[in-house]
């Protein structure tokens, strides 16, 4: 059996499986829509927040960035890591014990004004819509390799499945799909990441192998990467950053934006009691923790695979001939995620730093006129199993993990902006007097508009998957967790000081932002200034949404301090939400 026919076995059942779970779950009313009738319990909550919150950058891209840049990109894992546990904290119970549908219903109640709810709306799906981009492209990458189609196709075949099970089913469909999702993904992310630990360490568990000695040559594994790379003129794999202050906000920036993002702050009004989403929240930082202990491990072997399959005789001899190179190079170059331009004409493929001064000498002395092969950081997860020679079923089954990974996230996304758009613009504006079967309808059209856009949109991603959800990240940083915390533990900040708050954290992160990439809203600006050099203090656009969210405290207390209090129902209504001691079911009213 060909390995394109084991792929489609494994995708193809993977999405029958999807498909099958919407029809069964098939949601029949707005509460079954929204919070999927409030009766999940805790551990399957648990594994579906656990697929909700590992998405395609997790899975595909977060390991393809730490191997690309070793401890420096190592916010990523912390970044997301100590942003659920700050969300499970300070936010989920909290939020629970309201008992409300959406995240821009609270800050509009909690706010007592329209305007906030519909400020709230816009950070949420700018967000969010930013956040699916990269969901839909890391789903591209997955189909352009496994089912041999160009990355267009391939979205358009995710929109569609995503589109029968999350239209259909609403969050009760998502929910019980996404359980099945956290089971394919996290299978698919560990099984190869053990059978390369046993290869390159002979110890069976990842996160271990990654501090073992290296069977082959002796050495403890990050220090024969690090001679590998190292020589070859690339940054010192374990190495210290140099700017402080920009990965501490960086870090900050995408801890406080998770604990904003609306898709997973959802899923906990979907248990019938506080004490239910305490359980959750446990269960789904255990689950999380499967696969982000696995991550760095899986990221440094990768990188160590790829050096040495380029360099399988020591980077003091000749590289391997292009003519020789592995299958898995030959696959990956069709999707023109791997490219080689052979330079000096000799044949071989010259991997190095091109850009080291250091090295620069030597590389003139081997004849080398320039580093002659290129690959994107999103595929080294997935041509994991292939770089080591793994048997076909594992292939197949890190092929439907990648696309659990992306479609699963994206779903939750997709409903959070639907929920938006039905029941916070519709029914809390528009149309107040909406039926509840109109209200449902207008959240099924509502998801099939947010697919097609993310459709578009995933068709031209501005850059690698995990590069841009921490776009999204700092918009939610600097938008909705100042105003959900301030929501929550201040009786004292007013409307008139939330939607200054919000719009000055939303709108400073997003002038930073388009200053400094510029080609995320327009292609044709590349030309702008880019670079660390130019950054203001050395904080890169990726790291603003921390700066972006204290700009809205600031804003949000002076302008409430300037102004009057809060009604004293508002007040009461705040002191109680504090005091998760017990809720009922989520209402929407």
């Amino acid at each position: 059996m060909s390995q394109f026919v084991i792929n489609l076995l494994f995708v193809g059942g993977s999405f029958a499986l999807y498909i099958g779970i919407a029809i069964w779950a098939k949601a029949g009313s707005t509460s079954d829509f929204y919070v999927a009738g409030g009766g999940v319990h805790p551990i399957t909550n648990g594994a579906a927040i656990g697929a909700d919150w590992m998405s395609a950058a997790s899975f595909i891209s977060m390991a393809g960035l730490i191997a690309a840049g070793g401890y420096a990109n190592s916010t990523f894992l912390m970044g997301w890591t100590g942003g659920y546990v700050l969300l499970a904290m300070l936010l989920a119970p909290y939020l629970r014990k309201f008992g409300k549908f959406t995240v821009p219903e609270f800050i509009g109640d909690r706010f007592y004004s329209k305007n906030a709810r519909f400020v709230a709306v816009a950070c949420l799906i700018i967000a969010s819509v930013t956040y699916v981009i990269g969901q839909m492209a890391g789903a591209g990458v997955a189909f352009s390799r496994f089912l041999e189609v160009d990355s267009t196709t391939g979205l358009i075949i995710a929109a569609v499945v995503v589109f029968i099970y999350a239209v259909m089913g609403g969050m009760k469909g998502i929910t019980y799909t996404q359980v099945a999702q956290y089971c394919v993904l996290i299978i698919a992310y560990t099984i190869p990441a053990v059978f390369i630990s046993l290869q390159l360490t002979g110890n069976p568990i990842p996160p271990l192998g990654l501090f073992s000695t290296h069977v082959e040559s002796g050495v403890p594994v990050l220090e024969k990467l690090d001679q590998i790379i190292t020589e070859l003129g690339f940054q010192d794999y374990t190495d210290d950053v140099d700017n402080k202050l920009n990965m501490v906000l960086f870090t900050l920036s995408l801890m406080i934006g998770t604990a904003g993002l609306p898709h997973v702050i959802i899923r906990f009004f979907t248990v019938p009691k506080v004490a239910d989403a305490r359980w959750s929240a446990g269960w789904a930082l255990i689950f999380i923790a499967l696969l982000y202990l696995t991550a760095p491990a899986v990221a440094s072997m990768a990188r160590l695979n790829l050096m040495t399959t380029i360099y399988p005789d020591g980077v003091d001899s000749q590289p391997i001939e292009y003519e020789d190179r592995p299958s898995w190079v030959k696959e990956w170059e069709v999707t023109g995620l791997i490219e080689f331009e052979d330079k000096n004409n000799d044949g071989r493929i010259q991997h190095y730093n091109e850009g080291s001064e250091e090295f620069a000498e030597e590389a003139e002395e081997r004849g080398w006129e320039g580093n002659e092969f290129t690959y994107n950081n999103d595929i080294l997860v997935l041509a994991n199993p292939e770089i080591a020679n793994l048997p076909g079923w594992v292939v197949g089954l890190i092929a439907a993990g990648g696309l659990a990974a992306a479609l699963s996230t994206a779903a939750g996304l997709l409903l959070a902006i639907s929920s938006a758009v039905s029941h916070d613009l519709i029914k809390g504006a528009f149309k107040p007097d909406i039926s509840e079967k109109g209200e449902l309808l207008a959240a099924r059209i509502s998801m099939a508009v947010a697919i097609a856009v993310a459709t578009y949109l995933g068709a031209n991603p501005p850059g690698f998957a995990a590069q841009v959800v921490a776009l999204a990240f700092g918009i939610a940083a600097a938008s909705l967790f100042p105003a959900l915390m301030m929501g929550i533990f201040s009786k004292r900040v007013n409307n008139k000081g939330a939607i200054a708050g919000m719009l000055a954290g939303l709108i400073s992160t997003l002038v930073y932002i388009f200053i400094y990439l510029g080609w995320f809203f327009i292609p044709e600006t590349n030309n702008l200034p880019n670079t660390a050099d130019n950054w203001l203090l050395g904080i890169s656009p990726l790291s603003f949404g921390a700066i972006g969210a204290l700009i809205n405290f600031a804003v949000a207390f002076a302008v409430s301090n300037a102004t009057e209090e809060p009604p004293v129902e508002i007040q009461e209504l705040v002191e109680s939400v504090r005091y998760p001691r017990g809720s009922g079911s989520a209402t929407g009213h």
